[in-house]
């Protein structure tokens, strides 16, 4: 396998614990480098010295600039981008400011994400707005003619994973985004699973509104999450959950809105945290976004081959393209129990059960599969490690 793409003696050097691990959980929570680390280290310290406020107003010009990095990383506009806590807090703030009533449609993918599909449930609960699922095509991706099938003038929002948190698949976003705008839909993209591993260029996507998070491919500390609103679509939103950071309260009885997605901001917020993510995001600029989507790729397709060639092991992605989440079960091994034996051999990887995306795994009659997820930072040398390991339990 070629390694020219990234440099990854430099990337490795900055991420010193890779090499006492095989560390595939970047779909989980990845390992920052040690630019990040520095950044909300020293920042935490400030703090203790001079308080939260002035340690905040030393940093006002890098934080400033976060709206711009991410503008550049995301492509889109400055305006265009707001920072939360969490991806699930973006996609949240971002669903709430949707206006739904009775009789409104909104449309989902097999794939869609528990916490957005719990919220979701409740919406339709308290509303009446109907939800319906995107049936998936043969390969289980969203199925672009099924949506197509599916809209009428009802359907106000379509709700579309980037790239699924249980498997490699890479859904056809700007397909369903052109099909969607034809009957004035609003397309809100969960892209958790994508900033980071894989090229995200939203005007190339054609979305309006976008939810990410910092702890994953960006590699940034947890806590962290960003969205963002296409400005031509601004208008059609009702921002409920403001703060007198999304507004000023003009008089007693008045108060204006910020005209850009900051409204959707909340005052308060981790600034440590925040610098940290947005160093994140410069490191991976640094590195290469298509650089890094390129190696990925290539981790992610050495470890299925490995594993395929294993007997009693099953690789569940299929077709292509698919990203940088390897999928599997070994027979007669619970999910769970392959994540721990692995565990013993310095490998690291996660589960996804049922319960996090539940209608594409009850569809493919699966309760778990366990996840792995290279990043640019993993070895050929260490894929094939765990390949072995893998090997080794089934031994």
């Amino acid at each position: 396998m070629d390694t020219a793409m990234i440099d990854i003696n430099a990337a490795r050097a900055d991420t010193p614990t890779c090499a006492n691990q095989v560390f595939l959980d970047s779909a989980g929570s990845s390992l920052p480098p040690t630019p990040v680390l520095d950044t909300v280290l020293s920042h935490l310290i400030r703090e203790t010295e001079v308080g939260g406020y002035r340690a905040q107003d030393e940093r006002s010009d890098d934080l400033e600039r976060g709206y711009h990095v991410f503008a550049e990383l995301l492509d889109c506009e400055p305006e265009d981008i707001a920072f939360t806590d969490s991806a699930t807090r973006s996609w949240l703030t971002l669903l709430d400011s949707v206006p739904l009533a009775a009789g409104d449609r909104v449309l989902i993918g097999e794939a869609e994400y528990a916490a957005n599909a719990v919220a979701l449930l409740r919406l339709a609960e308290h509303t009446g707005v109907g939800v319906e699922v995107v049936p998936s095509d043969e390969s289980g991706r969203f199925s672009v003619p099924a949506l197509r099938d599916m809209l009428d003038r009802r359907v106000r929002l379509v709700s579309i994973a980037h790239v699924p948190t249980n498997s490699g698949v890479i859904n056809p976003v700007r397909e369903a985004a052109e099909a969607a705008h034809t009957f004035g839909a609003l397309v809100l993209l969960d892209a958790c699973q994508s900033v980071g591993q894989i090229p995200v260029r939203l005007r190339e996507l054609g979305v309006d509104l976008a939810s990410g998070t910092g702890r994953k491919w960006l590699r940034g500390p947890r806590g962290t999450g960003f969205l963002a609103v296409r400005r031509s679509v601004a208008h059609r939103l009702y921002p409920r959950l403001i703060d007198h950071s999304g507004a000023s309260w003009d008089a007693a009885d008045r108060y204006t809105l910020r005209t850009d997605a900051r409204v959707h901001e909340l005052w308060e917020c981790g600034v440590a945290q925040r610098l940290g993510l947005i160093v994140a995001a410069e490191y991976a600029m640094k590195m290469g976004i298509d650089e890094i989507g390129e190696q990925v790729t290539a981790l992610a397709e050495l470890a299925r081959a490995g594993l395929s060639g294993l007997p009693g092991v099953t690789v569940q992605e299929t077709g292509s393209p698919l990203a940088g989440i390897v999928t599997f079960t070994v027979d007669g091994m619970d999910p769970m129990r392959v994540r721990d034996e692995l565990a013993d051999h310095d490998v690291t990887v996660s589960v996804s059960p049922v319960e996090t995306a539940r209608l594409d795994m009850e569809g493919r009659g699966l309760d778990a599969v366990v996840r792995a997820s290279p990043h640019y930072f993993v070895s050929p040398a260490q894929v094939e490690t765990f390949v072995s390991a893998v090997a080794s339990l089934r031994a």
